[in-house]
């Protein structure tokens, strides 16, 4: 599963799962975590802001604006992002994140990305 893809489900079903009552508290926890990750790195983007709340309400709707917004922000080199979707994805579905489902591999050396990012904007 690639990263993106991983992001995008983890939002989709833990968004579903944690209205539910049934939800645990971990897995709450777990999707707001994400969402709020996700936020921060969205901060001051007002379209991808939208795309995030609208997608919770309407995700068969938002889903290419959000994927869109999650591209440009370059989530697939966010390893706290990423490790926070495989969390949410690990309570929804526990049998599959034992056998390796959700496992991603992030490309690229993120601390040197980030660093390179940093740089280009002094």
């Amino acid at each position: 599963m690639d990263t993106l893809t991983l992001v995008i489900t983890a939002l989709t079903t833990g968004s579903a799962a944690s209205v539910r009552d049934t939800a645990s508290e971990a897995l709450k926890d777990a999707y707001t975590g994400l969402r709020t990750l996700i936020l921060q790195k969205f901060a001051g983007k007002a379209a991808a802001e939208i795309a995030l709340a609208q997608h919770e309400v309407k995700p068969d709707v938002w889903r290419t604006p959000l994927e869109e917004e999650l591209r440009e922000a370059e989530i697939s080199r966010d390893e706290n992002i990423i490790k926070a979707a495989q969390w949410v994805m690990t309570l929804i579905q526990p049998q599959q994140a034992v056998q390796g489902k959700f496992d991603v591999q992030i490309i690229g050396n993120v601390q040197d990305y980030t660093r390179m990012k940093q740089e280009q904007l002094v």
